[in-house]
């Protein structure tokens, strides 16, 4: 008796087991369709079933099949995809990209670079250059123009360390202010993916999302 315990108690164990498993949308179609051919073979033949219910019956199954398989189908487009954004963020390494920001980029020979993108088209552009604590260095004007993305370069004085310097933009047209994005040129060291998103880290603001990127130099 004790050795055949174990075999009924794992048997036991397993058809529990079986019991408590959630059918997939296909194994619920095929019950399903082997209880309707059942309950029709079976039918008073003087009370039959209801068409539009057996119709609306099998209606339902198909959209729970259905929804199954649009979320696999789904899920391996999402895969595809992040695949992609992989390929096309690689290509991006080495190469410098235009983003929100005012921080200055340096460049050789002590200058430096900017950008800004305009609402609409501006008489005058003031750029006051700040130092680490805010104080403003030196200022670059620019005059007519256009809207859209712009950029800028400043010639730092020699020996003047650019590390953690900003820039603020104003733009007017006569009177009237107009609306500015301040624009920062980074460096891309690498690419990875969180949580599906393609991160780009940057060598002076770290790492940022791919949408972040406007512009590609």
């Amino acid at each position: 008796m004790s050795t055949t315990t174990p075999v009924n108690g794992a048997s036991a164990a397993t058809t529990s087991s079986s019991s408590n498993k959630t059918p997939t949308a296909s194994e619920a179609s095929d019950r399903f369709l082997k209880l309707l051919v059942t309950q029709m073979q079976n039918q008073d033949p003087l009370n039959p079933m209801d068409n539009a219910q057996v119709t609306s019956q099998m209606a339902q199954i198909q959209t729970v099949t259905g929804v199954e398989k649009l979320n696999t189908t789904m899920t391996s487009l999402g895969a595809n995809l992040t695949q992609m954004q992989m390929l096309q963020g690689a290509g991006l390494v080495g190469h410098n990209v235009w983003l929100e920001g005012n921080s200055l980029a340096t460049g050789n020979n002590g200058v430096t670079v900017g950008g800004y993108e305009l609402t609409s088209a501006a008489a005058n552009v003031r750029i006051d250059i700040l130092d680490k604590a805010g104080k403003v260095v030196d200022t670059v004007t620019q005059s007519g123009m256009p809207a859209g993305r712009q950029g800028f370069t400043w010639t730092a004085p020699e020996g003047t360390n650019t590390s953690g310097m900003t820039f603020k933009v104003t733009a007017t047209s006569g009177n009237t202010a107009v609306g500015s994005t301040a624009m920062m040129l980074d460096y891309v060291n690498a690419v990875s993916t969180q949580n599906g998103t393609l991160k780009l880290e940057l060598q002076n603001k770290g790492s940022v999302a791919y949408s972040a990127v406007k512009a590609i130099s």
